[in-house]
């Protein structure tokens, strides 16, 4: 398997063709600030084929899903909380 077919989920993530995202913010430590960031990135997105909701939420999903067994449990964590923030600024809480 080549270095690139081993690493495209980081170019997705570093160069989504859909939404232009902060850069190293799904390191950060705050899942609130976590959800700014992908919400505003969804809602300025002119590329994107969805609403900014699930854009949003696929993002965080896809990041989640694809460097989940390679992260710290406190950082799933964190990237768990910020699914429920993603929610609450989007007015999609579930009850």
């Amino acid at each position: 398997m080549t270095a690139h077919a081993k690493n495209w989920s980081q170019e997705v993530t570093e160069h989504s063709d859909a939404m232009d995202l902060e850069p190293h913010i799904f390191e950060s430590a705050d899942p609130h600030k976590i959800a700014l960031s992908l919400k505003r990135s969804a809602e300025h997105s002119r590329r994107r084929r969805a609403e900014p909701f699930p854009s949003a939420m696929s993002m965080l999903t896809f990041y989640i899903n694809r460097a989940g067994k390679n992260l710290p449990k406190s950082q799933l964590a964190v990237l768990d909380r910020a699914k429920d923030e993603l929610r609450k600024l989007f007015g999609r809480e579930e009850d």
